[in-house]
């Protein structure tokens, strides 16, 4: 089958160009090569970050018998559930950690285990009516997520491929701003040139009347972006705090400002603190979601006694999780876990030898910027408003995942009309810089960098493309140039 020799770049009118349609050109060049080599990267993140918003009610309906209770009357007590969950399944190590039954669910008993990941836990699903083990299943992080969840989290997060695959999902978040705001800086660039009475066709709305393919698809791409925009800009920084080299730079710059999260302290007064600790697992940390938890020796301290001393310091929330004592000289945790709204994360630090609170941490007391982070994890993750959040969440995802797919068939529609096979539509005209004054192209370049260091994959990817740019241009010139006559 034939294909198109169409070169890459298109000629342009003689004329010179005015500065704003010089830099529409520069926008309308750096949207393309960001759609066509970011835009499988984009698309696998908005697929899977959609399954992921809607996959709480996938694991409640999977995961029913290990998360449904039984009371009926007086539920045991913390201690016998875990005393329940040790016998049960044979294991002589403390609990990691504890979060105790909803109305109508059961006690999640997590113990540390070396073949798991990090941030993993063995969990142990004890109905508190009857004290029945109903589940032994992986959980993981402060989500609490099972299984399916975390499978399809880990997908969205890492593509399955562990710590190496999260440049993937670092690379989509630190373009997807950038696609965002040059599609809209076009968007009002095309509202500015279109008449006033047209305006809404194909800019608000699609463009189904047109019989144009590509005019139809190109007003599907524009309109959806249009709407959706904002929330690109929030799932990109959001995203980007999670990820490993900008969201490290992002850390750093919260550090130097000020404007970290409160941490609970949890080493006791020396004074007040037991003898060292000779238990086999005082060594031997296990990592969860970012705090290191082995679990307390045995009989160190009762799992009620401590939530009673949290309930009596103002711990309220039902979604809350116990820790034990990690070592020798620190305190138990007891922390809210609930990031719906209003947003309930307050902690408090005890000491079991002596049921008082050594430590305490509120929510309500946090800076603006902390508060801010916590409400912009928890609604990424599609939990600070619960079910509507959710569905935000998928119709981004899915609006995302749509533009994409139009960006490479408006690519494709825009071939030459005679092309045939592979050929597809020519790129945006480059050289617009060059025509640019000396400040112009320093100021550019200058912010370039800048991004580029403070978010890294976006720099060396940017930098990929300019040489790649420079590589077709120079292919360009040689095929065009004429040949000399003998």
């Amino acid at each position: 089958m034939a294909t198109s020799t169409t070169p890459i770049t298109d000629p342009r009118p003689s004329r010179p160009p005015t500065s704003t349609r010089r830099a529409r050109q520069l926008l309308l060049r750096l949207h393309f090569y960001i759609g066509v080599f970011i835009g499988p990267f984009l698309l696998v993140a908005a697929v899977s970050g959609a399954l992921y918003a809607l996959s709480p009610q996938l694991e409640r309906v999977i995961y029913a018998d290990a998360l449904t209770g039984t009371v009926t009357g007086q539920p045991l007590s913390l201690d016998a559930q875990v005393a329940a969950a040790r016998t049960a399944t044979g294991l002589e190590a403390a609990p990691a950690a504890v979060r105790p039954a909803e109305p109508g669910g059961t006690t999640r008993v997590m113990f540390p285990d070396p073949a798991l990941g990090a941030s993993e836990h063995r969990g142990v699903f004890v109905d508190p009516g009857t004290g029945e083990v109903v589940g032994d299943l992986t959980v993981y992080g402060t989500s609490g997520s099972l299984p399916l969840r975390t499978t399809i989290g880990e997908l969205h997060r890492s593509l399955l491929l562990g710590e190496p695959g999260r440049i993937y999902s670092e690379l989509a978040a630190s373009w997807l701003w950038v696609v965002a705001v040059t599609g809209l800086l076009l968007w009002v660039a095309r509202w500015r040139r279109t008449r006033a009475g047209i305006r809404a066709r194909g800019l608000l709305v699609p463009d189904t009347a047109t019989t144009n393919r590509y005019r139809r698809t190109r007003s599907f791409h524009a309109a959806t972006g249009v709407w959706l925009g904002l929330g690109f800009l929030f799932l990109s920084a959001t995203g980007l705090t999670w990820s490993t080299y900008a969201g490290a730079n992002v850390t750093e710059l919260r550090s130097a400002l000020g404007w970290t999260t409160p941490v609970l302290e949890k080493a006791l007064d020396p004074a007040r603190a037991p003898e060292a600790a000779t238990d086999e697992h005082a060594d031997h940390g296990e990592h969860h979601d970012h705090a290191v938890m082995t679990g307390a020796s045995p009989g160190s301290g009762s799992f009620d006694a401590v939530l009673g001393t949290a309930r009596d310091a103002g711990i309220e929330a039902t979604l809350l999780e116990i820790v034990p004592a990690p070592e020798a000289g620190t305190a138990w945790t007891v922390a809210e876990i609930d990031r719906s709204w209003p947003t309930q994360v307050d902690a408090v630090a005890v000491d079991a030898t002596t049921g008082q609170v050594s430590d305490r941490v509120r929510f309500a007391e946090f800076g603006i910027v902390a508060k801010l982070a916590q409400w912009g994890v928890a609604a990424h993750m599609g939990v600070l408003f619960g079910l509507v959040n959710q569905l935000v969440l998928a119709a981004l995802a899915l609006g995302l995942a749509a533009m994409v797919v139009w960006g490479y068939l408006m690519w494709w529609r825009r071939r030459p009309t005679r092309a045939t096979g592979m050929g597809f539509g020519a790129a945006p005209a480059r050289g617009t810089l060059r025509r640019d004054p000396l400040p112009a192209v320093a100021a550019v370049a200058v912010t370039a960098v800048g991004v580029g260091v403070f978010l890294p994959l976006l720099g060396i990817s940017l930098a990929a493309f300019l040489v790649l740019d420079l590589a077709l241009g120079a292919l360009t010139a040689r095929r065009n140039a004429p040949t000399a006559s003998p």
